[in-house]
C-alpha cells in the first residue's frame, strides 16, 4: 500500500512538472506573436530643427519605415524656396531684384494661397509686410522701436496686390517691395510632409512645425488626434493647456501675442504688424486657432485674425466659412474669455465661456 502511494505522489508530481512545462513552452510561444500584434501599428516618431524651430513627425506603419532622412532633406530644399534667413533661397533672390523664375515647386502655391488669403481678408493678411516687421525689431535685427516716419514710409512698400505671378515667375512694380512668408511657410512645410508621406501609402499620421500641424487619420488606439491649446500668458508654462482640439483629417495653426512682444517703457510691442497701419496691433484678441482642410490656409488665417481682433475674427468666418475658429481673449474687464466656431465646438475639450 505504501508503495502505491509513493507511486501516486510521484506521478502526481511528474504530471505537475508536465503541466507547467506545458504552460511555460505555450507562454514562450505566445511572446513573439503578442510581440508582432503589438507592432502592427508600427507606430514611427522622430523631430528635428526647421524654419528657426522644430518638427516632429508622428505616423502609423505597418513596415515600421522610418522617413527621417527623406523628410529632413524635403524641409532643407523647402528652406531654399521659402527661408528669408538664406541669402541664395529663391525668395531672398526675389527680394533683391525684380522678378524670379522659379527653380523649385514650393513658391507657387504659397503665392496663390497668399493671393487668396489676401483677398478674402481685405489685406489683413499680407506678406509684403515683412520691412515693416523688420522694422519694428521681428526680423534678424532684434527689437528696437522706430520712430513714426520709418514707418508712414515703409507702409507704401505694402501692397500685395501689386505682387504679379504666372506659373513661371513672380514680379514686383518696385524693386524695394520685400516678400516675408513667415506667417504662412510652416503650414505649408507641414502640408509638403503629409503629401510624402500619403504618397509612401501613410494614411495615419501627425506632423507638427512650430505648431502648425496636419492631421491625418487615427491615432495607435484608434482615436482622433488630439492637440492641445496652450494658455495665452507669458507667465505660463508652455505646457499649460487652455484646451484640447480632436482633429478630422485636418490642419491646424494657431497665432498669438503673448509670447513674441518686447517692451519699451512698459508698452508691450506685439510681432503682430497691421499692414495698413504698419503698426503693432493693440487689441484683447490673445491667441486665433484655425482648422482647416490643410495647414497652409489654416496658418496664413490665423495670422490675418490677429491682425483684425477678436469682433472682426468671428464676422469673417460667420461670412465666408470654410474654416473653423477657437479664439482666446481679454473681454472689456481683462477677463479672460473664449469663442469657438459652432462646427469647431464637437471636437473641443474643456469648457467655452
Amino acid at each position: 500500500m505504501r508503495s502505491n502511494a509513493n507511486k501516486n505522489i510521484i506521478y502526481s508530481i511528474i504530471l505537475l512538472l508536465l503541466v507547467a512545462i506545458v504552460y511555460l513552452y505555450r507562454e514562450n510561444q505566445k511572446k513573439p506573436t503578442e510581440q508582432v500584434v503589438e507592432l502592427s501599428t508600427g507606430k514611427i516618431s522622430f523631430s528635428g530643427n526647421t524654419m528657426g524651430t522644430s518638427y516632429r513627425v508622428v505616423y502609423l506603419d505597418s513596415e515600421e519605415r522610418n522617413f527621417k532622412t527623406q523628410i529632413d532633406s524635403i524641409l532643407i530644399i523647402v528652406n531654399e524656396s521659402l527661408s528669408t534667413y538664406i541669402p541664395s533661397s529663391e525668395i531672398s533672390r526675389f527680394n533683391q531684384n525684380d522678378t524670379l523664375y522659379f527653380d523649385l515647386p514650393y513658391f507657387l502655391p504659397v503665392l496663390e494661397e497668399s493671393k487668396n488669403t489676401y483677398e478674402m481678408t481685405a489685406g489683413a493678411f499680407d506678406p509684403t509686410v515683412g520691412p515693416l516687421v523688420n522694422l519694428w525689431g521681428f526680423g534678424p535685427g532684434g527689437p528696437q522701436l522706430k520712430d513714426s516716419v520709418n514707418v508712414d514710409a515703409m507702409v507704401s512698400l505694402v501692397n500685395f496686390a501689386a505682387i504679379q505671378f504666372d506659373d513661371q515667375k513672380v514680379w514686383k512694380p518696385r524693386s524695394e517691395m520685400y516678400l516675408d512668408f513667415s506667417a504662412i511657410a510652416k503650414g505649408y512645410g507641414v502640408d509638403v510632409l503629409v503629401d510624402y508621406l500619403s504618397n509612401q501609402g501613410i494614411e495615419h499620421m501627425l506632423i507638427e512645425i512650430g505648431g502648425e500641424l496636419v492631421a491625418r487619420g487615427l491615432n495607435e488606439s484608434g482615436e482622433l488626434w488630439k492637440v492641445g491649446i496652450s494658455t495665452p500668458d507669458e507667465e505660463s508654462p508652455n505646457d499649460e493647456l487652455f484646451g484640447i482640439i480632436a482633429l478630422n483629417n485636418q490642419g491646424l495653426a494657431t497665432s498669438g501675442n503673448y509670447r513674441n512682444f518686447y517692451e519699451v517703457d512698459g508698452v508691450k510691442i506685439s510681432h503682430t504688424i497691421n499692414p495698413k497701419t504698419g503698426r503693432p496691433v493693440r487689441h484683447g484678441l490673445l491667441s486665433a486657432t484655425v482648422v482647416a482642410e490643410n495647414c497652409m490656409k489654416a496658418d496664413a488665417i490665423a495670422t490675418a485674425l490677429m491682425v483684425m481682433g477678436t469682433e472682426a475674427a468671428i464676422a469673417l468666418q460667420n461670412q465666408k466659412g470654410g474654416f473653423e475658429i477657437y479664439l482666446i481673449y481679454n473681454d472689456e474687464n481683462g477677463q479672460i474669455k473664449s469663442y469657438a466656431s459652432e462646427g469647431m465646438k464637437p471636437y473641443l475639450s474643456f469648457s467655452v465661456n
